[in-house]
């Protein structure tokens, strides 16, 4: 019965099942019915505004057809901290529109892995290899008969594609979801060009959680933070007209990297192709083997940038002209002021924009390529507003210029300004390097300030009782620069292969002494390059530590009243205290590396002019070490004593800030906090485990060498050295054996020092334990020495945890313009690894302020 009962069932579904999949779905409206009444916007992708209805919608008639989509942050959040500015890019990659019946899909091929071959089953297999990734679905709401569609694209601009929620969370600052009932298109920003279509949306994120301080700090609501996120559709260029130009790791330039499966066996599957605009000559060379560009490449700067900045970013900028030029192209490289009409989003302008921030921060140079080919199609630097002010404020602890008639400021003729705007010349020349294609160079300023891709310090000169700013910043474009943009943009001779002309270029640079070292190299903590240095001067480490710290002892006795103008709070003389005594940061950076050093250059089998990995001489080395333990003598460290008698506690509306020292005495000034930061800069530094390693290997393999024991030893001998002094003075040699003791624990205790270095580590630990047993002196000095034996017997009996101990947890202030640890090295490093992880490609710039 039940089997009679299905079977009747079914010969009642089956053919109403049939009858429907045999009916003709309704047809769809024609585009023109679908958007009667709606706004168009006509362009690259048609856009239609439904204001009734608040949503976005494309006509779409560019199938499988390479375009590329980027993704912008439009309006930022202020806070350099977090990372999320004002024009920062998020990424571009290349996408086409695939109809699927009734669907339109996005699909982003996979152009790591390539094979440029004839054969197309060849091209098949690498493509059906490796993941492609289908970036968003459209349903198709409207059509014509001549395919183009009508797709509902609010969602797809509703989107957090720029990873804000990610960034938040990040950077400790809460969890944050995307309030959609808050989000809309933004229509002022939603436009279409002839090459370009630009989606806006205004995207609000909320939170039930206490947000974070610097959220709370910036946005209006720090519950509810509000957004602009800005999706381009760009057109890309013909690559058949571009000639891509092959990557050399001496040659300074970025490079967009694939894999191509269809070299012949024996080559290298990984291809690597420079990063550069696109220039031409637009007929013939002349006699002097100069052209005329079809196109020549044109920046233009922010309308929002006052005046004098304005004019210091402009003259900047236009150094980059001469390199031009030394390349063979005549007035190829141009800066305008954007025109009213241009919006610094459109893909079709390289921009220079001006962005403010809450507090100080990295400037960038991002820019936009054609991941094919490595072209690059736009570029976009970011500068921060506070640059600027923060080199005011370090002229003015050199100079304490407010005396007589210029108490209350300079009219005119003002000699921190002259500095300021002298820096601003040379940031604005350095981010374009990045966004023509030029990675750092932190060797230069071992070739007498050889490139503006470095990062310089203020170079300032003791004169008498005074210090001169006279030659802070360099002017003009450097040799280096002149080399490199030769090999990215110049052109081979007649007869001459493009190989022969690459080899040449980079031969003509090596010829003249020029060295490259860039980031990976220079940032490290334990990095090994002694040439390789931020914000340093000279190519003598030892001799320009000695001037900086000769530099600064002349300021620190100028310091005072002086250093700030009249009127001003008294309290805010430590904002001009910090950077003038920690002037002497980068060049303990750079002096550090000499020991355990090693230099090398990025060498290829048959460059003439290699250098193999040679360690730093043994007596260079001590020299060293020598010049940075004299850092460290109580009168290097002693804060001024006008610092002492006036600094008072922050006054109402002035409250502390992370510019300032830590400190354990409450509000009032900590004498002997700086101290330790100085002591846990310079010690931390010389016996950092990478570090401590070479120094092991290097004696292991030469006995001449330089060796960890003999470095512990000089380092304790000096630092238990009996010294003259008054009680301060006596307080600070106790603070500075106080930081040795914590340092070599703490280094014993990291996780990648080695067996070798942690057992030589504990010995020593032993004798500097035997040598605290003296116990003459005052109670004092008792005490001390009591505490360091109980520090060092409880580590040995591991009993030690760090957790209760006294290990200085005084964390630095900042000197590079933002990051985040307890070292200088840790800050770059921790903030290097969390821009590199969002931005997917470590072309932009991101290491720029003192």
């Amino acid at each position: 019965m039940r089997t009679l009962l299905l079977s009747l069932v079914l010969l009642l579904v089956v053919p109403s099942s049939f009858a429907q999949l045999s009916e003709e779905p309704d047809p769809l409206p024609t585009i023109a019915e679908a958007t009667d009444g709606m706004e168009q916007r006509d362009g690259f992708v048609p856009i239609y505004w439904d204001a009734r209805r608040g949503k976005v919608w494309l006509e779409i008639s560019r199938f499988d057809e390479d375009l590329l989509y980027v993704s912008y942050l439009a309006a930022g959040l202020g806070s350099n901290p977090v990372g999320l500015d004002r024009g920062q890019l998020s990424g571009e990659r290349v996408v086409r529109f695939e109809r699927v019946g009734p669907k339109v899909m996005l699909v982003q091929p996979n152009l790591n892995y390539r094979a440029p071959s004839d054969n197309p089953a060849e091209q098949e297999a690498v493509e059906e290899a490796f993941a492609s990734s289908v970036v968003y679905g459209f349903e198709v709401a409207a059509e014509d008969d001549d395919g183009r569609v009508l797709v509902d694209a609010t969602d797809f601009i509703l989107r957090d594609v720029h990873g804000i929620v990610r960034t938040l969370k990040r950077a400790d600052q809460g969890t944050y979801t995307l309030d959609k009932s808050r989000s809309a298109p933004y229509l002022p920003s939603t436009k279409s060009f002839p090459q370009n279509t630009e989606l806006e949306a205004r995207l609000t994120f909320t939170t039930d959680e206490q947000p974070g301080g610097y959220v709370r700090g910036t946005a209006a609501d720090p519950y509810a933070v509000t957004l602009r996120i800005r999706h381009s559709l760009v057109a890309l260029t013909d690559r058949e007209a571009y000639s891509p130009r092959r990557s050399d790791p001496r040659a300074g330039f970025y490079a967009q990297t694939y894999r191509d499966y269809a070299v012949p066996i024996g080559e290298e599957i990984p291809q690597r192709l420079i990063a550069r605009h696109r220039l031409v000559c637009a007929s013939d060379p002349d006699a002097e083997g100069m052209c005329e560009p079809e196109e020549p490449i044109v920046y233009y700067l922010d309308r929002g940038t006052p005046e004098p900045v304005r004019s210091a970013l402009l003259d900047g900028a236009r150094w980059w002209n001469e390199a031009f030029e030394e390349a063979g192209f005549r007035d190829a490289f141009r800066v305008e002021m954007l025109p009213d009409e241009a919006d610094p989003m459109d893909v079709r302008y390289n921009v220079i924009q001006w962005v403010h921030r809450r507090t100080r921060g990295w400037s960038y140079g991002a820019s936009v390529w054609d991941p094919r080919t490595g072209e690059i199609l736009k570029g976009h630097v970011t500068l921060g507003s506070l640059r600027v002010r923060q080199d005011y404020l370090l002229a003015e602890g050199l100079l304490a210029p407010y005396v007589g008639p210029n108490a209350n400021g300079f009219d005119e003729n003002d000699p921190m300004l002259d500095m300021s705007l002298a820096r601003i010349r040379q940031l604005s020349a350095h981010e374009i390097g990045h966004t023509i294609g030029l990675r750092h160079n932190f060797a230069a300023s071992t070739n007498e300030r050889a490139s503006v891709m470095d990062y310089p310090a203020p170079l300032a000169a003791v004169q008498g009782d005074s210090i001169s700013l006279a030659n802070a910043y360099d002017v003009g474009i450097g040799e280096w620069d002149i080399h490199a943009i030769r090999y990215g943009y110049g052109r081979p001779g007649e007869g001459q292969s493009e190989a022969e002309f690459l080899e040449a270029a980079i031969q003509a640079r090596q010829d003249a002494g020029l060295r490259y070292i860039t980031d990976a190299d220079a940032r490290p903590a334990g990095a090994a390059h002694p040439y390789a240095n931020l914000w340093d001067n000279g190519s003598n480490m030892i001799a320009s530590l000695e001037r900086e710290m000769d530099v600064r002892r002349v300021a620190m006795q100028r310091f005072g009243g002086e250093t700030i103008r009249k009127g001003q709070p008294l309290a805010v003389l430590e904002e001009v205290l910090v950077p003038l005594y920690l002037r002497h940061r980068y060049q303990v950076q750079a002096t550090t590396k000499l020991i355990g050093g090693v230099t090398y250059t990025y060498a290829v089998r048959g460059d003439d002019n290699a250098t193999l990995p040679t360690p730093v001489p043994s007596g260079r080395q001590m020299d060293a070490l020598g010049a940075l333990l004299a850092t460290l003598s109580p009168e290097a460290l002693r804060l001024p004593e006008t610092a002492l008698d006036v600094l008072p506690p922050r006054p109402p509306g002035y409250p502390s800030n992370r510019e300032l020292f830590p400190g354990r005495t409450g509000l009032t000034l900590d004498a002997y906090a700086p101290a330790e930061v100085a002591a846990s800069m310079v010690l931390s530094g010389i016996i950092h485990p990478e570090r401590a390693e070479r120094l092991m290997q290097q004696k292991g393999t030469d006995d001449d060498q330089l060796g960890l024991q003999e470095v512990l030893r000089t380092v304790s001998g000096r630092v238990w050295r009996e010294t003259d002094g008054d009680d301060m003075d006596a307080d600070l040699k106790r603070t500075v054996q106080r930081v040795w003791v914590d340092v070599l624990i703490e280094t014993a205790t990291n996780a990648s020092t080695s067996p070798s270095v942690k057992a030589t580590l504990e010995q020593h630990l032993r004798r500097v334990r035997q040598q605290a047993r003296d116990v003459r002196g005052d109670d004092r000095e008792k005490a001390h020495r009591a505490r360091i034996r109980s520090v060092i017997d409880r580590y040995l009996d591991r009993d030690y945890a760090r957790a209760d101990d006294d290990v200085s947890r005084l964390e630095t202030p900042p000197g590079s313009p933002i990051g985040a640890g307890d070292t200088p090295w840790a800050r770059q490093n921790a903030r290097s690894e969390a821009l590199e992880a969002w931005s997917g490609r470590p072309d932009l710039c991101r290491w720029h302020a003192h």
